[in-house]
């Protein structure tokens, strides 16, 4: 049984070695070193008015990276109707300090209910002096 398995693991290296043995050492297909050919040289450009761009400078022709990831996600974004448009030529800018003014506790423009007051009351802090107590209900 031994001479067996090994005569057959023998003959079955043989066999996958052949498989390398594709024309033999000395009748291989080499470049011909005497067969090189010039490329053609390099060449300025046309236009010699171009300036190096200045450290620290945007890119020219790039968009914002967040633009391009988010439109590489969710595709381009798509046009507005025109009374999407209407609505937001009426709203205008927005003022800068929204969110402080909403955040703000005096503001009575948005209904932050009691949590949301207390919360928002509570002294900064990393937790323990920023503990509040919720005021009795009314």
């Amino acid at each position: 049984m031994r001479k067996i398995s090994a005569i057959l693991l023998a003959g079955t290296t043989c066999l996958m070695l052949s498989g390398c043995g594709a024309g033999g050492l000395f009748n291989r297909v080499r470049p011909d070193e005497f067969a090189v050919q010039r490329q053609t040289p390099l060449f300025a450009p046309p236009d010699f008015s171009l300036t190096p761009p200045q450290p620290g400078a945007p890119r020219p022709n790039t968009r914002p990276g967040q633009v391009e990831t988010t439109e590489a996600m969710f595709g381009p974004a798509p046009q507005r109707s025109g009374v999407e448009n209407a609505a937001v030529a009426k709203m205008g800018t927005g003022d800068a300090s929204i969110r402080s003014t909403v955040a703000d506790p005096k503001t009575a423009t948005a209904n932050k209910g009691d949590v949301t007051r207390t919360i928002v009351a509570a002294p900064e802090g990393d937790g323990r002096e920023a503990q509040a107590k919720t005021p009795p209900r009314q």
